[in-house]
């Protein structure tokens, strides 16, 4: 009995270790994890698929260099410009197949930021640091002179969600409108959805046991703390077979958010998994989206009337 109750005793302690072990590897390496960039260079860009684009640089606050894609439907259009943020993997140049369709569908622009440690930008990801590349980005696209500044509106996915949901809160006098897809209540939930080992150390509200870890996450980008906060219209896009976020998850930001704000729509695709939502959605995704941006970043009548008499102007006086 003593020699079995003193390897159990060691057993335990030994499973205890690695458990500690193991946690102290994900605390260490925890950027590894949420962000994945894959590789630094573009497989394609945006001429490959014969679509009229700039190369944007720009940079960031604390003076880090970042690199975008605008890609105009034609050099004239004043259609709405959607501030597009990605998920956590890969880089942008993954993103032209759905961004191809996004054009030809909406009517619009896109501004696809390369955060930094991704793509051609410069620096290491980190929540801190991709707030501010945001704000870079937008503060460019409200500069701008060939776009119409009014309807600036935000798409995330994933990551890109978390993102563009602390932009749009902070700005809601330079965003129209927010779209969010597939995106997480929070990076400390979805560490217990992927490792469940950790929902006793690690979670937000909702979950169960000490929390003793929460303090040590870097990057928590807690969407369902800020969603209550936003003050412009919010899509919500969920696809019901995503396989990596929880589509609970969409649903209780949505709940958050409806809850002050009575712009809110919620949107389901039955077969719509994490990454092929927008594929598996079909005619049903982009009318949603397309009927979203009509009620909510509508045609500016009187900046198209004024543009249309200076044009008429300087025909009669050339």
């Amino acid at each position: 009995m003593v020699s079995l109750m003193r390897l159990l005793r060691y057993g335990v302690g030994g499973t205890v270790v690695a458990a500690l072990a193991g946690m102290a590897l994900l605390v260490a390496f925890q950027e590894n994890l949420v962000y994945v960039p894959l590789t630094k260079s573009y497989e394609i860009t945006p001429a490959h698929l014969r679509l009229t684009y700039e190369d944007v640089w720009l940079r960031s606050s604390d003076g880090v260099n970042l690199h975008a894609w605008f890609i105009k439907l034609s050099p004239d259009c004043r259609g709405p410009t959607i501030l597009y943020f990605q998920e956590n993997a890969g880089n942008i140049a993954d993103r032209l197949g759905t961004v191809r369709i996004m054009l030809l569908r909406l009517q619009c622009n896109v501004f696809m930021l390369s955060y930094r440690g991704y793509g051609a930008s410069d620096g290491y990801p980190s929540q801190h640091g991709i707030t501010k590349d945001a704000q870079a980005a937008l503060d460019h696209l409200s500069q701008r002179t060939d776009i119409d500044t009014s309807r600036i509106v935000v798409f995330g996915r994933s990551l890109g969600g978390a993102v563009g949901s602390v932009l749009t809160k902070n700005n809601p006098d330079k965003v129209a409108a927010l779209i969010l897809e597939n995106t997480f209540t929070s990076i400390l939930d979805m560490a217990g959805v992927l490792m469940p080992f950790l929902k006793w150390f690690i979670g937000g509200p909702g979950s169960k046991g000490p929390k003793i870890l929460n303090f040590l996450v870097r990057s928590p980008w807690s969407t369902i703390a800020i969603v209550g906060q936003i003050e412009q219209p919010i899509l919500f896009l969920s696809g019901l077979q995503d396989e990596m976020v929880p589509p609970s998850h969409m649903q209780m930001l949505y709940a958050k958010a409806a809850v002050r704000n009575r712009q809110c729509d919620f949107v389901e695709f039955p077969t719509g998994t994490h990454m092929d939502t927008w594929e598996t959605g079909g005619d049903h995704y982009w009318k949603t989206i397309l009927q979203f941006l009509e009620q909510h970043a509508p045609e500016n009548k009187e900046n198209e009337s004024s543009q249309s008499q200076n044009e008429n102007s300087n025909i009669l006086f050339s």
